[in-house]
């Protein structure tokens, strides 16, 4: 890391997305790709303990990835954390691509499919992983079920249109995408044709391609 971070530098992307392959970086970086918008990943070595190091404690106090900074935020150098709050700047940095554009149904049941998968599948996933990490896989199964379950509903979203919340590509895909990624084995595929048929479309996206592999290079 540089000694500062947020200084803008003509011969690299404003962007910079700290970071390691986690589900919750990746889908910063797939929405990046989606967005067309170019960035540098900067690698934090989560195993060595690098989210603790004092340059990055400095960017997110909470010492947690992903981390985004874009030295020609709205005003000025912006830092942003929090994986589903970075999606909304992402958004905002590149109109219409991510969420429709237009105020209305579309714009808003993205954003309503978005929180969805946020509040009802991923926080139960989370919630339950960090229940194994502390008890040995006592007491988890009941949330991972419910994670399931709500996962599970989107069968219905993925029959309605092509993509999750209608006919554009947005950020509820992209949330959906990654939970649905970590929780493919324990889906039950075989009543999910629709669901099965958007993942895979999904999954041979270039932009979803190329996201996932932001941390390998």
């Amino acid at each position: 890391m540089t000694a500062d971070p947020t200084a803008a530098d003509d011969s690299q992307p404003s962007v910079t997305l700290y970071g390691a392959k986690t589900g919750n970086c990746l889908r910063v970086s797939i929405a990046l790709e989606e967005a067309l918008v170019p960035y540098h990943v900067a690698h934090i070595d989560l195993s060595a303990g690098g989210q603790h190091q004092a340059e990055y404690v400095k960017l997110n106090p909470l010492a947690k990835v992903p981390t985004l900074v874009d030295a020609f935020g709205p005003n000025g150098p912006h830092v942003v954390s929090q994986s589903n709050a970075i999606l909304l700047y992402i958004s905002e940095k590149a109109p219409g691509r991510l969420v429709p554009f237009e105020r209305g149904l579309q714009r808003y049941r993205a954003l309503e499919r978005f929180l969805f998968f946020v509040t009802d599948v991923i926080a139960p996933s989370h919630a339950a992983f960090h229940l194994t990490q502390a008890t040995d896989g006592r007491n988890s199964k009941e949330l991972q079920a419910k994670a399931v379950s709500a996962l599970c509903l989107a069968e219905r979203f993925a029959s309605e249109a092509k993509f999750i919340a209608g006919d554009q590509f947005t950020i509820a895909d992209i949330v959906a995408f990654t939970i649905t990624v970590a929780m493919e084995p324990m889906l039950p595929w075989n009543t999910l044709p629709n669901l099965k048929r958007w993942f895979c479309d999904i999954e041979r996206r270039e932009g979803v391609v190329r996201g996932l592999k932001a941390f390998d290079r």
